[in-house]
């Protein structure tokens, strides 16, 4: 015999989002959304699941264990709730639309949910909005992603944004190049230098030393930006001269009221980018708000298109109470006037309009009532 499930008892890592917290969610996604639109991206819905091999070939920011499955009773086969919605783009991108003209420029947002929680997000449900251009990795494509993502920030009403650039191919690039490693300890000396573990990378031998000076070359980002084009002067022999390049057009257009960072070495969440990644802080919150950068999407035909885009994770934001809006709350008595309630709504009020004359306006938090044609303080 099972134990009862208490009333109003949701399972670990979920939650109802309740007044005024989900207003302020919808607001932010909405105000995401409108802005990366005025850019050019359309919006697409993809299903909340999937049929399990499908989902599994294309992701890559997250893993076959981070799956939510059950099985369909129509077709017998296993479902998966998705775990991260840029997988679900680039299937729309290479089947439905694979005919649409490139660049293609794509939005979405929705609800994820994961089978586990991790230490830093204790939540399995959580909020994913972002744009993808499919089609292109340039620098051009770079420079457009990174600012459209600032701009709807910006518009969201977040400040204190710091940009962290990354290099997520650096180490295999220069491995395979100029400073020569051991293809079995390419990834040992990627994982010690995201951990910016000198001592152990000291330990792996002489061709790792040369990599030391990549963990110098991390911090404030022209400063960051100065070490690292010294570094490509010596041991990378000029490798990095394009890369470099870029990095610097990429930052130049960002306005000088965000904070930018470099560190090229870093990995985490950046598995499956290529040649640019980039995390997305937000002044007083721990881990990122978001991350975007270039990778690629397969096509049916086993080939694969270049790809630049960003995601961000609201609801760190939403639960510090960032985009709570009070707002004017107006109480309309029983035979209120209809006329006079229209224009000030059309000036921001929000009504609550009484449905018995026992209707207490101040205990459902309303902030004035309206007597005739006036407006009165409760």
């Amino acid at each position: 015999m099972t134990d009862a499930i208490a009333p109003g008892l949701l399972p670990e890592g979920l939650a109802d989002r309740l007044p005024p917290k989900a207003e302020a969610s919808a607001r932010l996604v909405r105000d995401v959304l409108d802005t990366v639109a005025s850019h050019g991206y359309r919006r697409v819905m993809p299903a909340l699941a999937e049929f399990e091999e499908t989902l599994v070939t294309r992701l890559q920011s997250a893993g076959a264990e981070d799956l939510l499955r059950a099985v369909d009773p129509v077709s017998q086969r296993t479902l998966a709730i998705r775990p991260d919605m840029t997988a679900q783009v680039g299937r729309i991108a290479a089947t439905r639309m694979a005919a649409t003209p490139r660049p293609l420029r794509l939005c979405y947002g929705g609800p994820v949910m994961k089978l586990r929680a991790d230490q830093l997000r204790p939540e399995r449900e959580r909020m994913q909005v972002g744009a993808e251009i499919i089609g292109s990795d340039s620098v051009a494509a770079a420079v457009e992603i990174v600012n459209v993502a600032i701009e709807a920030l910006q518009r969201a009403g977040v400040k204190g944004l710091t940009i962290d650039f990354t290099l997520p191919d650096l180490v295999p690039t220069l491995a395979a190049g100029p400073m020569p490693v051991a293809p079995l300890d390419v990834e040992a000396v990627r994982a010690r230098l995201d951990a910016k573990d000198a001592g152990s990378l000291v330990e792996l031998g002489a061709t790792a030393q040369p990599y030391l000076a990549l963990i110098e070359a991390t911090g404030q980002f022209h400063p960051a930006m100065d070490r690292l084009e010294a570094f490509n002067a010596g041991p990378a022999q000029g490798a990095l001269t394009e890369t470099i390049e870029a990095l610097r057009a990429i930052a130049r257009p960002i306005g000088w009221d965000i904070t930018l960072t470099l560190d090229p070495t870093e990995r985490h969440g950046f598995k499956f980018q290529s040649w640019f990644g980039f995390s997305i802080f937000a002044e007083g919150f721990i881990g990122e708000i978001g991350r975007g950068g270039s990778y690629s999407v397969a096509r049916t035909d086993g080939t694969s298109e270049p790809a630049m885009g960003f995601s961000l994770y609201p609801d760190p934001l939403i639960d510090a109470g960032f985009g709570d809006e009070a707002g004017k709350r107006l109480f309309l008595p029983i035979g209120y006037d209809a006329e006079r309630a229209n224009a000030l709504r059309a000036e921001g009020w929000i009504t609550i309009a009484a449905l018995s004359p026992t209707d207490d306006g101040k205990a459902l938090g309303c902030d004035a009532t309206l007597e005739g044609k006036g407006v009165v303080p409760l």
